[in-house]
């Protein structure tokens, strides 16, 4: 190991460490403030919490996350940078207002595509190829930039339709991340390891809170979850890209590298389309709120909180070890179809529990 890479890993240890610093330090001070603002989350019939609780926690990791990123991160050599920045601090803000204030759903929405379309066309983040999917490889640039907007948009949203239970958008934000920041540490792209890293420590400090804290809890609130949805889009489209660039003889080359996305992403993806599907089928709008989802039915079965947590948890990291074996030997149609096929199968169990359970009463 020579200087320079010792020096890129104690820069991302350094980077680490700070984030969760700043994170932890800072929160308690957004819940003193909260409180005396009288800033609760609304307590309501579909809501899991009966006392009021701050909703600013998503403030409390940004802040660790970005001073982290704007330290440590090479700028100088991190083309499209400032895009990602920009985009960023676009959705913490249409976060914050919407968290204090409650903003219309298009507004919302509007914030999230400008956001995203800055981060593709200024920050150069964009999908290129599609890796033999239904035979295509390189595309064409205006069809990847619809194809990469859709991404940001559907993986926004699909943290913020997890963020139903104590710890899980959060937990499931450090495991994806983490996949990611693993994979840019053994390909030696330090840059993107700091992204990945910077958030998983933010979001631990913050699960401190938001998890086991009951004295002092705090939510994330949709600042939290659009940050979480953003960033980890950021570092599913460079890792698209990245296998791309390289070489096939590496041991860490992904050729279906959209298909491992997917399977590292699965929980927030999976929920969201299966909420989705349910909903149209009872004839209700796609984004009406219910309570459908995969942690609701972990809930209805007996278990607590953390406990649901902890089972998707695990179920995601085992489900990224298998997507990641079966990688190497199988193409990315027949991975995707197995992904859903894998995650379909599994979903059904709490589904026959519940309706088991209900019928004996």
């Amino acid at each position: 190991m020579n200087f320079n890479e010792i020096n890129n890993y104690f820069l991302l240890l350094v980077s680490i460490l700070l984030a969760f610093g700043v994170t932890f330090m800072f929160i308690p001070t957004i819940i003193r403030m909260a409180r005396y603002k009288k800033l609760f989350d609304e307590v309501d019939e579909r809501k899991l919490h009966t006392e009021q609780i701050p909703r600013l926690g998503g403030v409390g990791f940004f802040a660790g996350l970005v001073i982290s990123v704007l330290l440590f991160v090479n700028t100088s050599q991190f083309i499209g940078f400032g895009g990602f920045v920009a985009g960023l601090f676009i959705l913490f803000f249409i976060g914050l207002k919407d968290d204090i204030l409650v903003i219309a759903p298009l507004t919302k929405f509007i914030g999230q595509l400008t956001a995203t379309v800055i981060v593709v066309y200024f920050g150069n983040t964009i999908i290129t190829d599609l890796h033999g999917f239904f035979g295509f490889h390189e595309i064409h640039w205006i069809l990847g930039f619809g194809i990469t907007v859709f991404v940001f948009l559907v993986t926004i949203n699909a943290f913020n339709f997890i963020d139903g239970v104590d710890g899980l958008s959060s937990s499931i934000g450090v495991v994806v991340s983490g996949a990611f920041g693993i994979w840019f540490v053994l390909v030696e792209q330090f840059d993107l390891a700091i992204i990945s890293f910077a958030l998983v420590a933010s979001l631990l400090a913050f699960i401190r809170y938001n998890v086991f804290a009951p004295k002092s809890k705090i939510f994330m609130g949709d600042t939290g979850s659009m940050i979480i949805g953003f960033v980890v889009s950021f570092l599913a489209v460079n890792f698209n890209e990245l296998n791309i660039e390289t070489t096939k003889d590496s041991a860490f080359f992904i050729l279906p590298a959209p298909a491992v996305a997917f399977g590292v992403l699965i929980i927030p993806y999976f929920d969201m389309l299966r909420v989705m599907y349910i909903r149209l089928l009872k004839g209700q709008k796609v984004f009406h709120p219910d309570k459908n989802h995969l942690h609701h039915l972990l809930l209805r079965i007996g278990l607590t909180h953390k406990q649901v947590v902890a089972s998707l948890v695990l179920f995601n990291i085992v489900f990224i070890g298998i997507v990641y074996y079966l990688s190497s030997f199988v193409t990315i149609r027949r991975l995707l179809l197995l992904e859903m096929l894998i995650a379909l199968g599994v979903s059904f169990i709490p589904e026959a529990i519940v309706k088991r359970k209900e019928k004996r009463l």
